[in-house]
């Protein structure tokens, strides 16, 4: 029996990272549940063994049926009958399994039948369902939606809908528009009030929308008459039980087809409020917007690890000349490459899931009583850090998912091209993760302003203060000299003050603060456990090249030189 969860180390060992202490302390309010709620932990290492023997089955029903069930899956799809998705028979057997084990709104309250877990191991699970099947992720991941109502909603919301999403509710996020992709604030699905003053109507259409037919979504409207700014938007929920929305049509797309991407069409649907009007785009999707895009950096970790692991074994297997392929200095190079850079994202991945983490279990104390102010000042860290890790995290683990995907295939060769593999589908799957919840391009966008206030500056400052073994420092002065070259072609940069200037050259300076980064966490990592060495090793000394390289380009480079790019 395969276990998703217990063949990878790595996972329990993020899981046991110091900082865990103090989320869990925060997240189960110093453990005042317990005699409230039987299954509610009664100290740290309660909490962190419940965490442990969920995981593991998750892992196990990833393993043995998920995973089983993927390539069917990807085949046959969903269908469109009556108005009404139809998961392929794989997807419903997930579902199944999933609902069976009570793994439905795992991070939600007890209150409302959730196991109130935090949010580190909410992200191992969704690495390890992507790892299984990508496309199941996106049905089973968008319990996002879930944390979005329960943050924001009002009461009598909460108090109808949540309860819902243990019992295996699914959600959707009803977003983008034909003509609002990327450019949220060009939304025109409009929103009017209804005369009892509770309820709303929707009328418009929504496209590219995951899980469309979702029982449960979350659709950004205009409520606001005469205004095409994000002020005039509002977020709002729909019950798929009103039966308002017609399923126009079921996309036929590259990738993760077990998940339905759907265009919608709204008349008169009704709708709740949630929050504030006017504050859609301004607070609430933005919230979505980031839990989804760490969604999006665990499902890339995902896809990379199983890439790795059906070259690794493809590899073993296949001779040539006489011998195994991997035997090859040519592919046992490529091969380790691709560890090393998983093992990069990964320590990122969980690095910035821990600062979401302890932000949000902040806002759930606050909830509930008065931060005393050594504890705001903790959290608006916090925040600081989560909100501009997030779209670094989004940016590089969605392009080392694609690049380690191509290597499998690569790994591969011919064999590789043919669906006969499942790498054939995970290319496939893998290249979405650098296109939804905002391209690589606007995470670099929002990423540069690490690169401008000096945020990763500071944050590889405080890694370098952390103790090094000396037979380490080595690697610890390499990323000094790296720090030192980021922080002078930074200052070359922005030293013009000229904005074009700062967006051409802004994927090279987030790429290089990457870079250190995740050296860094790396290195940081091999001082807890010894066998991420070699990959702090090996990913040190090539990035170092890169960094280098983007370093000249940038230093050499004359203003002049922006009209050579151009096409007007």
């Amino acid at each position: 029996m395969a276990n998703f969860y217990t063949d990878n180390k790595s996972l329990k060992f993020y899981l046991s990272h110091p900082l865990m202490e103090k989320i869990i302390r925060l997240r189960e309010f110093d453990y005042s549940e317990k005699n409230q709620y039987d299954y509610a932990p009664v100290d740290f290492e309660d909490a962190l063994d419940s965490y442990d023997k969920v995981l593991e089955i998750i892992g196990e029903i990833c393993g043995d049926i998920v995973a089983v069930n993927a390539d069917d899956v990807d085949k046959e799809g969903p269908h469109l009958i009556n108005n009404e998705v139809i998961y392929a028979r794989g997807t419903q057997e997930n579902l199944k399994a999933i609902k069976n084990a009570g793994l439905f709104g795992i991070s939600l309250p007890r209150q409302y039948g959730g196991l109130n877990f935090s949010i580190v191991p909410y992200v191992m699970s969704a690495e390890i369902v992507s790892r299984a099947d990508a496309s199941f992720s996106n049905i089973w991941g968008l319990q996002d939606c879930a944390e979005t109502i329960h943050e924001f909603a009002s009461e009598e919301i909460k108090n109808e809908f949540l309860p819902r999403f243990p019992r295996g509710a699914t959600a959707a996020m009803a977003l983008t528009e034909p003509d609002a992709g990327s450019d949220l604030q060009a939304v025109q699905l409009k929103a009017t009030p209804n005369p009892d003053g509770k309820t709303w109507r929707l009328n418009g259409v929504k496209r590219f929308i995951t899980n469309g037919d979702a029982d449960i979504s979350l659709v950004l409207a205009r409520s606001e008459e005469n205004t095409t700014d994000a002020r005039g938007l509002s977020l709002f929920l729909y019950d798929r039980n009103s039966k308002a929305v017609k399923i126009r049509r079921i996309e036929n797309k590259l990738g993760i087809k077990g998940s339905p991407t759907c265009e919608l069409v709204f008349k008169d649907a009704p709708a709740l409020l949630v929050g504030e009007r006017k504050m859609g785009l301004i607070k609430y999707v933005i919230a979505l917007m980031n839990s989804a895009r760490l969604g999006v950096g665990a499902q890339s970790v995902g896809i990379a690890e199983a890439a790795y692991r059906e070259a690794l074994k493809y590899a073993s297997e296949r001779e040539q000349f006489g011998k195994s392929i991997v035997s090859f200095p040519a592919v046992y190079e490529m091969i380790t490459r691709m560890g090393v850079k998983i093992d990069a994202m990964r320590s990122l991945l969980y690095e910035t899931a821990r600062f979401v983490d302890v932000n949000k279990s902040y806002n759930i104390v606050a909830a509930r009583r008065k931060l005393e102010p050594n504890e705001r000042n903790d959290q608006k860290y916090y925040q600081k850090m989560a909100d501009i890790y997030t779209p670094l995290l989004k940016l590089i683990s969605s392009e080392y998912c694609n690049q380690i995907v191509y290597d499998a295939i690569q790994v591969h060769g011919g064999t590789g091209y043919m669906k006969d593999f499942p790498v054939e589908r995970l290319y496939r799957d893998a290249r979405i993760t650098s296109i939804y919840e905002g391209t690589s391009q606007l995470q670099v966008v929002a990423a540069i302003r690490g690169v401008t206030t000096g945020v990763y500056l500071k944050a590889m400052q405080d890694y370098d203060a952390q103790i090094t073994v000396p037979e380490q420092e080595y690697l610890k002065r390499s990323l000094q000299v790296m720090t030192r070259q980021f922080e002078e072609t930074v200052n070359k940069v922005i030293a013009k003050n000229d904005t074009e200037m700062i967006e051409f050259h802004s994927r090279r300076l987030v790429e290089m603060a990457g870079n250190i980064i995740m050296g860094y966490l790396l290195l940081i990592d091999s001082q807890r456990e010894p066998d991420f060495l070699k990959s702090a090793q090996i990913f040190i000394e090539n990035v170092k090249s890169e960094n280098q390289g983007m370093h000249e380009y940038i230093m050499n480079f004359d203003e002049r030189q922006l009209s050579s790019f151009k096409f007007v």
